[in-house]
């Protein structure tokens, strides 16, 4: 393996202006993460329209840092409020707040620091070494894997994603609608225009972000939280003990694998991964019933499996061009702000963007562990922040990044007709992620699906005897059939427990 693309990598961002973007992220992610309610892609959304004026590089290292710091912050309003900073944190609430309540918040809040660490670094790594291979793999790939991967992704989102499944796959199925709102890029023929010209050169993706992420999610959580009064658990000592230490490690080292490996699928992410390594930890425990009370390892286990989730998640975004989860769509979309097309060729045409949001990573995590501990504090007081004064400032910020992209009154319109549509999502069960996720990969599948059929002369048939494109579509299949073979397939009832009839007659009058 060559390794002067990493090196060359480690010298972009050592550059002092990437540093200062790469600081600049984590923080910001961190302080999302605190601030329960906006989170990563409602901040990112807002932000997309800042990333114009700045280097693609630069631009994607600060991004990237919102990411994965958010999911350091979401972790302290989990144990101090009993209240989830990010979704991808709900399970650490179970022993992280009951740790609290015992006395130990510090020892919950140090134990998700180190194991956030060890699980992004070991992500972070493995990433290193991945990536280049995949890349190389994917180098392959024409218009009918294209095609194929693109129907995949948005099956495995709306199938393993959070959430109703029938309401995903409806979510998905109106992002592919408005993914064809426009002029044909084939024939030129108008679709869904009704005479509009703003419409015919087609719905931007900036407006569909800001409006589903970032002003549905202010107008949702001022009505979620506007009467709560939180008061957080005071944080004593956040060094965690040698005994504290000896528990958590094995469960360091299993969310570690289990968060790198679920990350990089499709509708996976920090959530799935998250409830996977507790699930796990406690079905591997000694003593289950220790779990939900303050076991060391319910918190350990979830914080390192959604952060090593969080950073294996780009591996499919950089070598293959296909976002795993909602965020990784808007960062995607950032990168064709930029003119990058993330995909194989990123790797050689810009290897300082593909190196260089890599390295950002070992930097970042750095970061996010020396400022974690010691400025648990400083995160306590931001608490405070009633979302009565953010909220306005926020929408402001919003509607203006809106009108700023291309000076135009009609983007705020689409701006607040999204963040309608989402608060409506969210309110009837609905999640946006399919709906951004179809929509960004909607053009793909199009225009990889058409040229397809004109390289195979209109047969359809031409995917199947393609050998990678075959196996993703016989992937497909499975996928969607799954649900009606799991429901054909016959239950196996539990072995009785020897001696339970016994005494089951023994209790019988």
């Amino acid at each position: 393996m060559d390794i002067s693309p990493i090196l060359n990598g480690f010298g972009v961002v050592l550059e002092p202006t990437n540093l200062l973007y790469c600081l600049v992220g984590v923080i910001i992610g961190m302080l999302i993460g605190v601030l329960p309610g906006l989170g990563p892609g409602a901040t990112i959304a807002i932000l997309l329209p800042i990333t114009y004026g700045i280097d693609p590089v630069s631009a994607i290292i600060m991004l990237a840092g919102i990411f994965y710091g958010a999911q350091y912050g979401g972790t302290i309003t989990s144990v101090l409020l009993r209240l989830p900073g990010e979704a991808s944190s709900v399970v650490t609430v179970f022993d992280g707040f009951a740790l609290a309540r015992q006395g130990r918040a510090g020892t919950a809040l140090g134990i998700a620091a180190i194991g956030s660490f060890v699980g992004g670094t070991v992500s972070i790594i493995g990433l290193t070494v991945l990536a280049p291979v995949v890349a190389g793999f994917a180098l392959d790939f024409g218009p009918p894997e294209y095609a194929a991967l693109g129907i995949l992704g948005v099956l495995l989102v709306s199938a393993i994603g959070n959430g109703n499944r029938l309401k995903a796959v409806i979510a998905a199925c109106v992002g592919l609608l408005i993914a064809t709102v426009g002029r044909d890029t084939f024939t030129g023929a108008e679709r869904f225009t009704f005479g509009s010209l703003n419409l015919a050169e087609g719905i931007d993706f900036i407006p569909i972000a800001m409006g589903l992420f970032g002003l549905s999610e202010i107008l949702y959580n001022i009505e979620e939280r506007h009467n709560q009064v939180h008061s957080p658990a005071k944080v004593g000592n956040v060094w965690p003990s040698r005994k504290d230490l000896g528990q958590a490690k094995g469960a360091i080292g299993r969310g570690s694998l289990i968060g790198f490996l679920l990350g990089v699928l499709p509708g996976g992410g920090a959530v799935l991964s998250s409830l996977a390594a507790y699930a796990v930890e406690k079905r591997r425990a000694k003593q289950p019933e220790r779990f939900g009370r303050g076991a060391v390892e319910g918190v350990a286990a979830p914080e390192t499996a959604n952060n090593a989730a969080a950073t294996s998640s780009f591996i499919p975004l950089l070598t293959l061009g296909i976002p795993a989860n909602a965020t990784m769509a808007l960062i995607f979309g950032a990168l064709l702000i930029q003119g990058i097309q993330p995909g194989p060729q990123l790797v050689t045409e810009h290897p300082d963007v593909f190196w260089g949001v890599i390295n950002s990573m070992y930097i970042g995590n750095i970061l996010l562990l020396i400022m974690s501990i010691p400025m648990v504090g400083v995160f306590v007081r931001i608490l405070r922040v009633r979302p009565a004064i953010l909220a306005p400032i926020t929408v402001l910020i919003t509607l203006l990044g809106a009108y700023t992209v291309r000076n135009q009154v009609y983007d705020i319109f689409l701006v607040i007709g999204f963040g309608v549509l989402g608060y409506l999502m969210k309110k009837f069960g609905f999640e946006p992620g399919p709906l951004v996720l179809a929509f960004v990969l909607g053009s793909m599948i199009e225009s990889s699906a058409r040229q397809s059929l004109l390289i195979f002369g209109g047969d359809p048939t031409g995917f199947l005897t393609r050998p990678i494109s075959g196996t993703v579509l016989a992937v497909v299949v499975i996928v969607a059939a799954w649900p009606l073979i799991r429901k054909a397939l016959p239950r196996k009832k539990p072995a009785a427990v020897p001696g339970d009839s016994d005494r089951v007659e023994e209790k019988t009058p």
